[in-house]
């Protein structure tokens, strides 16, 4: 195991034991609702399941191809705000 893979491992098991990654879950549900993700990406599953059929689309294709787009489709703010109490977390608890 890589010493990064070896430190995203101790700080997954460190915001699972305080409970942090939860909130950040919760966090995140509401910033993409908010924004408007959510109903983006209801879209785009649609769009494929009309382009493909509903009978020849299963849960894991509809996945495998929006993804991707969903990825990149989160704001840049959002994705700031997670990455900042994330790291406020860590200071707070730098024992890492």
């Amino acid at each position: 195991m890589s010493k990064d893979s070896q430190m995203r491992s101790a700080i997954n098991q460190r915001l699972i034991e305080m409970g942090e990654r939860e909130r950040l879950k919760e966090l995140l549900r509401a910033k993409l609702v908010e924004c408007g993700w959510k109903d983006q990406m209801k879209a785009q599953c649609k769009d494929v399941i009309r382009e493909k059929g509903l009978e020849h689309v299963t849960v894991e294709d509809l996945v495998a191809e929006i993804t991707p787009k969903g990825r990149a489709l989160v704001p840049d703010s959002v994705k700031k705000e997670l990455l900042q109490r994330i790291r406020a977390f860590l200071a707070q608890h730098s024992t890492l």
